[in-house]
């Protein structure tokens, strides 16, 4: 029988971001499943920030892409002052009729509250700690989310809200003014077979006792690195006719 970890690391291998989704409903009380993981998150002082929106409304999801669809709009103006090689494959998606996660039957908006970082010690409200560990504490429920999701045979997207994508957000679902909603995350069957996922070996990121410096990457390796990650993963974020479908 195989062990935990094997289970564990077959999952992390198996969970991808995934841009197009079938419009198939998912099964009953996975949904619970999953955010029961994610409430099992680590966070600073046990602070628990988070707290989970689940949206399957047909109507209220379309009304969130809409809101998203915006957000990736300013988002592209922004990315497009990059140099092509290094820009984010899915620009310009939106306009081009990618659906992304327009037709995911769940959308679970992930909030958190900030006042529950009087749990953290209190230097960290005085020496830059305190942005940094509310957003740590959210992610790291959201990397729950994920993990859960994948080991359900289920897709994810990680979408990252801007001011403007938060405070529609807010709006539309009745979510206080205080509370953060760093992202949503859309969940269901994907509707292609992502390509297969990259990493980094695992010698070029360990480093014993201290840091090797013959595995420092300069400035130009970092560009160079870059510009070979957005040629390998280009089919994984943005899905084309040649992707498979499932």
């Amino acid at each position: 029988m195989d062990s935990d970890y094997d289970k564990l690391l077959e999952i992390a291998r198996r969970r991808r971001s995934i841009r197009v989704f079938k419009p198939d409903p998912i099964p009953d009380g996975h949904v619970e499943k999953i955010l029961e993981v994610a409430r099992w998150a680590m966070s600073g002082a046990n602070g628990q920030p988070w707290e989970f929106v689940v949206v399957k409304d047909k109507d209220t999801r379309a009304k969130i892409y809409e809101l998203y669809k915006a957000h990736r709009r300013f988002v592209d103006v922004i990315e497009r002052t990059r140099i092509e090689e290094i820009r984010q494959p899915i620009t310009g998606a939106v306009d081009e009729g990618v659906p992304l996660f327009k037709d995911a039957p769940v959308i679970i908006v992930i909030c958190g509250d900030p006042r529950t970082l009087q749990a953290t010690v209190m230097a960290a409200q005085f020496v830059g700690g305190e942005r940094e560990t509310f957003h740590m504490n959210i992610a790291n429920a959201t990397m729950m989310i994920h993990l859960a999701a994948a080991s359900l045979g289920l897709g994810t997207q990680w979408a990252t809200t801007t001011v403007h994508f938060e405070a529609g957000l807010k709006q539309l679902l009745g979510i206080p003014q205080i509370y953060k909603v760093p992202q949503v995350v859309p969940v269901g069957y994907p509707d292609y077979t992502p390509h297969g996922a990259w990493r980094r070996k695992l010698s070029d990121i360990v480093h014993n006792e201290k840091f090797d410096m013959s595995r420092y990457r300069s400035d130009e390796q970092i560009v160079a690195d870059i510009i070979a990650l957005r040629k390998r993963m280009k089919a994984h974020y943005r899905p084309t006719s040649e992707t498979p479908r499932q």
